[in-house]
């Protein structure tokens, strides 16, 4: 196969993301050896060099390891520190898409996705549909985090500075989904949101039904001016968490498998029971 000509990225990153994708959904199943380098080469049609750079990136990102004089083999774990980006693009090349998202903001989702949609306008992914739910927490109500320092008392300046974020990135992403329907891009494209009574202290991704992305949020305190007057809280920080992916077997026994079993009946849980749509 040859690389597409239209795709701007550089030919080993082009590998890369092939491969990537394979490994993923399980076309290279773990512990299994991935073709050799001339193989790879002569199948791509491009220089060993290339593929030796692509090879490169696999390996930094854990997906794969080297062998002296044995080769290149898909890592056995199934549970990894890992990007959410490039899985995210991978989702979107699936003719359906789905992406649940749980959490305090959707901010990391808003900006991951805006690679995929760019690649959507360009005609570069074609998904049919693309169906997108956030579940945020109900900041109407006392939280968690936020919270003072002093006492760990509750302010509503606070919770709505929280509100304000999540909002702004979830009216983001709504708007960026639902206009590739109506520019005619995608036959269906649809954004949910809910919130719910509780503090997010993990965000958790599923995507396609397939893939689940989680991690705990880090707390750190910081001072900020919020309504004109300086603030001394514990925050979360979203943008330093550590993800861990999950994805399910060929034969639904993995671990992988149970655990994107259980993340996909714990969000329809509480979608369906305790959330409610509502301004977060």
């Amino acid at each position: 196969m040859s690389l597409d000509p239209n795709d701007d990225r550089p030919p080993y990153m082009q590998v890369s993301s092939v491969l990537r994708a394979e490994i993923l959904t399980r076309k290279f199943e773990p512990g299994t050896q991935l073709p050799s380098g001339p193989e790879l080469a002569k199948r791509f049609e491009v220089a060993r060099g290339t593929v030796t750079r692509a090879l490169d990136l696999l390996r930094d990102e854990g997906l794969i390891v080297t062998r002296k004089g044995s080769g290149s083999f898909v890592r056995e774990r199934t549970e990894r520190p890992v990007g959410l980006r490039p899985h995210l693009e991978m989702a979107f090349a699936d003719p359906h898409v789905t992406v649940d998202f749980a959490g305090f903001s959707s901010e990391t989702l808003h900006g991951a996705m805006q690679e995929p949609l760019d690649k959507i306008r360009a005609g570069r992914l074609r998904p049919e549909s693309i169906t997108v739910r956030l579940l945020l927490p109900d900041t109407t109500a006392p939280m968690a985090v936020p919270t003072l320092v002093d006492g760990l008392a509750d302010d509503p300046a606070l919770r709505n500075r929280a509100r304000d974020i999540a909002l702004t990135h979830a009216a983001g992403i709504k708007h960026s989904v639902e206009v590739l329907a109506e520019l005619g891009l995608v036959e269906k494209a649809t954004v949910e949101v809910k919130v719910y009574r509780a503090t997010s202290l993990f965000k958790l991704y599923v995507l396609n039904h397939r893939d689940v992305f989680f991690g705990f949020y880090p707390l750190r305190e910081r001072t900020l001016t919020v309504e004109g007057e300086a603030r001394t809280f514990f925050d979360i920080t979203g943008k330093d968490t550590t993800l861990f992916h999950h994805a399910t077997g060929p034969d639904g026994e993995s671990m992988g498998s149970q655990y994107v079993q259980q993340a996909t009946t714990w969000f329809e849980s509480i979608w369906d029971t305790i959330a409610y749509e509502r301004e977060a």
